[in-house]
């Protein structure tokens, strides 16, 4: 899926009407009857799907029948601000929102770093919570330091089952730990849509 002209605005008005809305279509729950797994993968830039094209992705086998995940290293040009704009300290945030990935490019996730589980998130990793949850979202971006150990994604990854460990097999992807420090401070160098694509205006 290649992003055509418009794509910001777009977006901005889909994911205003998003979180507008007091139900989260995902994640909700985790599956229980697996153990937490979670790794860090990075496609090469030669890679011949743009989507994932020198994408960093965390990759989670507990959010459903075959891994999840989110790309870590796409900001889009949509600051997370402009999707709040009633909460006024946003508005010296310049943080952006994240292309997580082409799949439900309508849904809005979250990445969040805490010392013990919040309400109405789900375990990523140690110390990693994922969500999907307006309600925490907001009481998050009202704290003094609102982006502190916070990664607001749109759409997500995801593969059929045995999917991955086929591209995996082939070299489509590097394994890495999935390591806070790479999600939260690493540096986004693939921005989203890209170069290669129709980039929109500004």
């Amino acid at each position: 899926m290649r992003p055509g002209p418009g794509m910001q605005s777009h977006l901005v008005g889909a994911l205003c009407t998003l979180l507008l809305l007091s139900g989260a279509s995902c994640p909700t729950s985790a599956d229980e009857s697996k153990p937490l797994t979670a790794i860090l993968i990075t496609a090469p830039a030669g890679l011949p799907d743009d989507n994932f094209a020198g994408s960093t992705v965390l990759v989670m086998n507990n959010l459903g029948p075959a891994p999840i995940g989110v790309i870590v290293n796409r900001p889009t040009k949509v600051p997370v601000s402009q999707l709040f704009p009633k909460i006024a300290r946003l508005a010296q945030v310049h943080d952006k929102v994240y292309f997580g990935g082409p799949v439900e490019l309508e849904t809005v996730w979250f990445l969040v770093r805490a010392a013990k589980p919040p309400k109405q998130a789900i375990k990523a990793f140690e110390g990693v919570y994922i969500s999907a949850s307006r309600d925490l979202l907001v009481r998050l971006l009202s704290r003094d330091k609102p982006m502190e150990g916070l990664r607001v994604f749109i759409g997500h990854a995801g593969w059929a089952p045995g999917q991955l460990e086929t591209e995996i097999g082939r070299g489509d992807w590097s394994l890495g730990h999935a390591d806070p420090e790479a999600i939260f401070n690493g540096k986004s160098d693939h921005p989203w849509p890209s170069q290669q694509g129709s980039e929109p205006s500004t």
